[in-house]
């Protein structure tokens, strides 16, 4: 399960040592690590990284296909939290030391900035491959945070990226080998923790405005 660290101003959020999927037990412990990060005084930035083979695999379809009847409730809980990442009121890095799949990538992308390891893992929106289509607030976000090319490509050919190729489109801010992935995500967190408060909360509610409002669309979030 995920769990809550601080260096200094910079709170680490390592989100488990597993695939770390959606489950909503995670969903919930990751809204709490959440509510800590917010309700903290004083300069403070925000690092998610996992521990392990994944960063994050996104969905949890095993629980999702046993309860079928709360699937509308279910993503409705997930584009809360990538809507809730994305307008944080604080700089938050996405240390991607692993895979990261699918709602995994796009929980990646709601994150300021991203730094992925150089030599192995995969950066992939499968859904394309896996008869899958985006959410609406899902589209939205991934429109909303690549290159218009970029997120063509990723979201129609299901292209696994590797840390590398991933740098060379904007889809990470750097790739750097497995030992610095972490420390790197800390040092760019810290450099920011001075920037934490109300102005940079609106700065990122009407920076991502239309993805916000999408995302947070609760009628229809399925399409």
């Amino acid at each position: 399960m995920p769990s809550l660290d601080r260096q200094d101003s910079v709170f680490v959020l390592d989100l488990g040592d597993g695939e770390n999927r959606f489950h909503p037990d995670w969903l919930t412990a990751v809204n709490a690590a959440l509510d800590e990060v917010e309700k903290a005084e004083g300069p403070r930035a925000l690092v998610t990284a996992a521990t392990g083979k994944f960063y994050s695999n996104g969905l949890d379809l095993k629980w999702l296909f046993a309860h079928a009847d709360q699937q509308q409730d279910y993503v409705v809980s997930v584009h809360e939290l990538f809507a809730r990442m994305l307008s944080l009121p604080v700089v938050t890095v996405a240390a991607l030391q692993g895979h990261t799949f699918a709602a995994g990538a796009m929980f990646s992308l709601a994150h300021d900035f991203r730094v992925m390891r150089s030599d192995r893992g995969y950066w992939c929106l499968p859904e394309a491959e896996i008869s899958i289509p985006f959410a609406p607030g899902m589209a939205a976000l991934i429109q909303s945070r690549l290159a218009p090319q970029t997120a063509y490509e990723a979201m129609l050919t299901a292209r696994r990226y590797g840390g590398v190729d991933a740098a060379a489109v904007g889809i990470v801010d750097q790739a750097v080998g497995e030992d610095a992935v972490r420390s790197t995500a800390i040092e760019i967190a810290q450099a920011q923790v001075d920037k934490a408060g109300d102005t940079l909360g609106t700065i990122k509610a009407r920076m991502y405005a239309p993805a916000l409002a999408t995302l947070r669309d609760n009628t229809n979030p399925l399409g």
